[in-house]
């Protein structure tokens, strides 16, 4: 049985942890005591008793460490990394952005596997999740990305390999970035309906093709396009993280969804205005919190 630990308990750590308990031994690193796991999964209700563990210092070494933190959380996930590290665990990063292997550099980048996931799940209560459809997995070739697709091979969780990681990431990016005019506006999915608010969505996604293709990521012009038609095909009343986290007073994933774009620009020579002065507006409005 393979031993994985879990670094953060929300939406995605509890669903993950879940799901994996069913068939293998499960730590979940969390902030806090929780009771079992319970998911409302598109399968039924799923529950798991997985080991619960607050403190650093009651980690014991494990196969797999799957972090699944916010970006802004790695330093508070890294402080369980020194007794969950053995010579052979491997660290998948499960979280947004393109910098997953450059947040834990205490890491060998051979043992650190990105992830890129889909999976629509909320946290309806501490230990207590709602996944909305079955989701994805995506995790670049090679020994270390088979090993945690085989990880997820009893759940319905569709996890594979790509053999063009860069390419996927930065197409995720692409889509994430747009979600930054709903934080703004504290408007949902339906802004998107908005003309105006469709063409700066779309100036954002092509800032993030144009670093993106810099980066070595094969990406369409007509993606802009799609990433709004996408949007307006989603539940009107749907809140991205950005957008929830803003609105909650949280901080947010700003950094890793727009801020990278202007920073990886700028090492290209391309200018990203867009990105630039929304993500600016985000950091400027989230002092009032």
């Amino acid at each position: 049985m393979v031993r994985v630990a879990v670094i953060g308990a929300g939406a995605i750590g509890g669903t993950l942890a879940a799901w994996l308990a069913q068939t293998h031994d499960v730590t979940v690193c969390a902030r806090s005591s929780l009771g079992n796991l319970e998911v409302e999964t598109p399968e039924g209700l799923i529950r798991a008793a997985p080991h619960i563990i607050t403190d650093p210092a009651f980690a014991t070494q494990a196969d797999w460490v799957l972090c699944t933190t916010k970006t802004y959380d790695c330093d508070a996930a890294a402080a369980w990394l020194p007794r969950l590290m053995g010579p052979t665990t491997r660290l998948a990063v499960i979280q947004n952005g393109v910098e997953q292997r450059e947040r834990f550099p205490q890491v060998p980048a051979q043992r650190t596997v990105p992830v890129i996931i889909d999976l629509p799940a909320e946290r309806s209560a501490p230990g207590r999740m709602i996944q909305r459809r079955n989701g994805t997995i995506h995790v670049p070739e090679g020994e270390a990305g088979e090993a945690l697709v085989a990880l997820f091979a009893d759940t319905p969780i569709d996890a594979q390999t790509t053999p063009d990681f860069t390419t996927a990431a930065w197409r995720k990016l692409a889509i994430n970035c747009s979600g930054i005019v709903s934080a703004l506006t504290l408007r949902p999915a339906e802004v998107a309906n908005d003309p105006g608010v469709a063409e700066v969505m779309r100036v954002l996604v092509r800032e993030c093709i144009a670093v993106g293709r810099a980066e070595g990521a094969d990406l369409k012009d007509g993606l802009a396009d799609k990433v709004v038609e996408w949007t307006t095909r989603a539940h009107p009343q749907s809140v991205n993280s950005l957008h929830a986290d803003f609105a909650a007073g949280r901080m947010s994933e700003v950094d890793a969804r727009n801020m990278v774009i202007v920073r990886r620009g700028a090492k290209h020579g391309i200018d990203t205005p867009m990105n630039r002065a929304l993500a600016s507006l985000l950091i400027a409005a989230s002092t009032r919190n």
